[in-house]
Order: C-alpha cells, then structure tokens, then sequence
C-alpha cells in the first residue's frame, strides 16, 4: 500500500512537472506574440516576423501568431514592385494563410487576405476567386463586392481605352463607339463583365448605404456601358445615370465630413 501511494504521489509530480513545462512554453510563446504585435504596430515588420515565429516554433498550433506572421509578410509585400525579393514576400504570406485556413478553412481574414494579395498583383481572375470564397463565409462582406466591381471596372476601361485609342478617339471625346463592328465585339465581350461589376457594387451599397466608394464605382461602370450604346440615346440615358451616381456620391461624401465636424448634431434648446 505504501508502495503505491508513493507511486501515485511520484506519478503525479511528473504530471505537475509536465503542466508546468507545457503552460511555461505556453507564456513564453505568447510573451513572443505580445512582443512581435508592438514590432508590428510600430511598422517594425522584419523584428515582428522573427517574434511571430519565435512564437510558432514553441507553439506550432498558435493559430493567433500563423495569422500575424502572414500578415506581417503580407505587410512588406510592395505591390508591382517586380523584384525577387518582393515576390517571395507575398509567396511567404500566401503560403502562411494556406496554413491558417489548413487549420481553419473559414477563416475570413486569410481568405480576404490571399483575395487582396491577388488584387494587387493583379491575377484578377485568382483574386475573383477568392473574393468568392470571402462571400460565401461572410456574405454582408462589403469590401469582397466593392473590388470585385473594380476588377470589373478595370478589365473594361482597358479595352474601352484601347479600342478608342485605335480609333482614333480621345477619351473627352463624346460616344458611343463610332465603329459598329468594334463595338459590338466590345459588347459581347465586356457587356457581361460590366452588368456584373455593377451588380457586385450595388450589393455593396446595399449593405453599406454610405458607401462612396462604390458609389464612385458604378458612376464609371456606367460610362463603359453608355460607350458602348447601340444608339445616342442609350448612350446618354447611362451617362444621366452615371452622373446621378456621381451626385450621389458627392453628397454622401458631404454628409459624412459634415457628421464628422465637432458640434455635429448639438441643438439650441
């Protein structure tokens, strides 16, 4: 009977030893972690990175510092900036959120985080992809629609801006498209693109009723589909709708520096 209580007491002191070891490496990990947040907030990136993983090595599940650690990757990453350096940068933060959303596939902020990583290195249809992915986990994203509408504005503008340039049209210069032929090319193929990017952007609205920037948006989309009008009149019926949308926009934009002004909203009684 001796025996086995001093074996059961010996039994629990290694279990004690074992706890204390584990929640030391536990403090320690997160001391890393406190220490690589202040680097990071203080734009500190490369110290923040070298904390973060100081932090992952004594705790490789620590999914808090993976998501800074990919983050503060992310925040060296220079967009169209060409250099090697550069792109291994974004490569480390694409390969840190994958591991992230190996652990936890919904996360919203590594799959917002990959989608922007693409935005602006301009792999559009990646990038589109993923926003995708950020809607069907967060669905009242703002931010997923507003720049899938800008991916749709720029893959328009681009062709508009070109096919104006050949012919021989400035961009001041009034529409629609003076040759029939490249407009309707231009038609089949970026029609879709526009009436979808408008769709996306006044789902934006929709969830954020201020919000100007896609406001601003669907002005300039609707100015590519008036230039691509069959007839003047379709033409100008989008561009009065264009400047309603700009309109709207302007007073958006006073209504908010205006509530942002002290005194806002104060009253005599």
């Amino acid at each position: 009977m001796k025996r086995n209580v001093a074996l059961w007491i010996a039994l629990a002191g290694v279990g004690l030893l074992a706890f204390g070891a584990a929640g030391c490496t536990k403090l320690r990990a997160r001391d890393h972690l406190n220490k690589g947040v202040q680097a990071y907030r203080n734009a500190q990136y490369p110290l923040a990175v070298e904390q973060f993983k100081a932090a992952i090595d004594l705790e490789p599940t620590f999914a808090t510092a993976r998501l800074y650690l990919a983050t503060a990757y992310m925040s060296q990453y220079v967009p169209g900036a060409e250099s090697e350096e550069n792109t291994q940068m974004a490569q480390r933060a694409y390969d840190e959120f994958h591991t992230v959303l190996d652990a936890d596939p919904g996360n919203s902020i590594a799959l917002q985080s990959i989608a922007s990583l693409f935005f602006h290195q301009k792999k559009f249809e990646e990038a589109e992809q993923w926003y995708e992915k950020v809607i069907g986990v967060d669905p009242n994203n703002k931010e997923a629609f507003y720049t899938m509408g800008v991916i749709a504005w720029t893959r328009a503008f681009q062709d508009r801006m070109k096919a104006r340039a050949e012919l021989g049209m400035k961009p001041e210069d009034p529409g629609p498209l003076k040759d029939k032929k490249i407009r309707d090319q231009l038609r089949e193929t970026n029609l879709p693109v526009i009436e979808e990017g408008l769709k996306n952007l006044q789902q934006a609205v929709k969830i954020d009723k201020e919000y100007d920037d896609a406001m601003a948006y669907i002005n300039l989309l609707y100015r590519e589909r008036a230039d691509l009008a069959n007839s003047k009149e379709e033409f100008e019926a989008d561009s009065r709708t264009a400047d309603d949308w700009v309109d709207k926009t302007l007073q958006t934009k006073k209504l908010k520096a205006a509530r942002n002004q002290p005194g806002f909203g104060i009253t005599d009684e």
